[in-house]
Formats: C-alpha cells, sequence, structure tokens
C-alpha cells in the first residue's frame, strides 16, 4: 500500500524485496546483458517517433487515407511502437518486481532496493562500474550517494518485507 514518507510528501510503494550488496552483485551480469538491449528498443523507439513525425508533418491527415502510398508504412511504424513500448515497460516492471529500479538508461543507472541500519536505501549501480559500491537514500539520488562502508555493506536484509 502507497503512503507518504515523513518530510518527502513522495508516494512509496514497499519494495517486492530488500537486496544485499553480495546478491545485487551476482544479479549484475543478467543487467549487463539486459541494459542494453533496453537502450537499443529506446533508441529504436526515438526513430520510429520521428518517422511518424516526418509523415504526420509532411502528409497530415492525408496518411490514414485507405488509399495513401504510406498509410501502410505508418501502420507498420505505429505498431513497432507499440510493440517496442509494451517490451520496454515490461521489462521496467518486471525489474520493479524484484525491487530493481531503473533509474536512467542511457547511463545504466539502477538501483536496488536495500535495508541498511534500519532504513530502506536503495543501493546504486552504474554501467562501468565493476560493483555495487554506493547506496543513497530513496529521495537523495545519485548526487547524494555514498560509499559502502565494510561495516553494514555485507549484511544480508530479509528476503521480503511483505506481511511486515
Amino acid at each position: 500500500m502507497a503512503t507518504d514518507r515523513e518530510g518527502a510528501g513522495v508516494p512509496f510503494q514497499e519494495p517486492a524485496r530488500l537486496w544485499s550488496v553480495d546478491e545485487a552483485n551476482r544479479r549484475l551480469d543478467d543487467l549487463r546483458e539486459l541494459l542494453p538491449q533496453m537502450r537499443a528498443w529506446v533508441v529504436r523507439l526515438r526513430k520510429v517517433h520521428d518517422e511518424l513525425h516526418r509523415l504526420s508533418t509532411f502528409w497530415g491527415r492525408e496518411i490514414d487515407a485507405p488509399d495513401h502510398p504510406d498509410r501502410g508504412l505508418k501502420h507498420r511504424l505505429d505498431e513497432e511502437w507499440r510493440e517496442l513500448t509494451r517490451q520496454l515497460e515490461e521489462k521496467v516492471d518486471a525489474l520493479r518486481g524484484e525491487g530493481i529500479e531503473v533509474k536512467d538508461l542511457e547511463s545504466g543507472l539502477i538501483d536496488f532496493y536495500a535495508l541498511r541500519d534500519n532504513e530502506v536505501v536503495f543501493l546504486c549501480w552504474q554501467r562501468g562500474e565493476d560493483e555495487v559500491a554506493f547506496f543513497h537514500t530513496l529521495d537523495g539520488g545519485y548526487a547524494t550517494r555514498r560509499a559502502l562502508s565494510e561495516s553494514g555493506a555485507r549484511r544480508a536484509p530479509p528476503r521480503s518485507r511483505r506481511g511486515l
């Protein structure tokens, strides 16, 4: 159930699970494969959008006429747009369901929900980093991330917060 976090006024959805640093690091290999695929979908979405915009600007409403020569192209692009959007949303939702937030596909920025000193925080990882080595508060963000210390960094949180 969504509630407002004290002082932030931000709706907070209880994460599906909390990650330890070790668990998050083990998940990185899969994410290193998935993120470029998701990024490629975004790049293609931009190209499809640009082509749809070009067609719409050039032809206007004429393009939807049954006998228009570019009508088939527009419909194929519309379908590709819907399919890419569905795939991307499905992957983002699946990751969110695991307690992983995709913050920025361009830079490969990912946050894992975790428990640190009895506070839910984000373990923060970015493409190019060897392992998860930073964290920040839920309302902090990348600019406020701090290095994990050895004390508390390896402590495994409960597998799930459901029912708490």
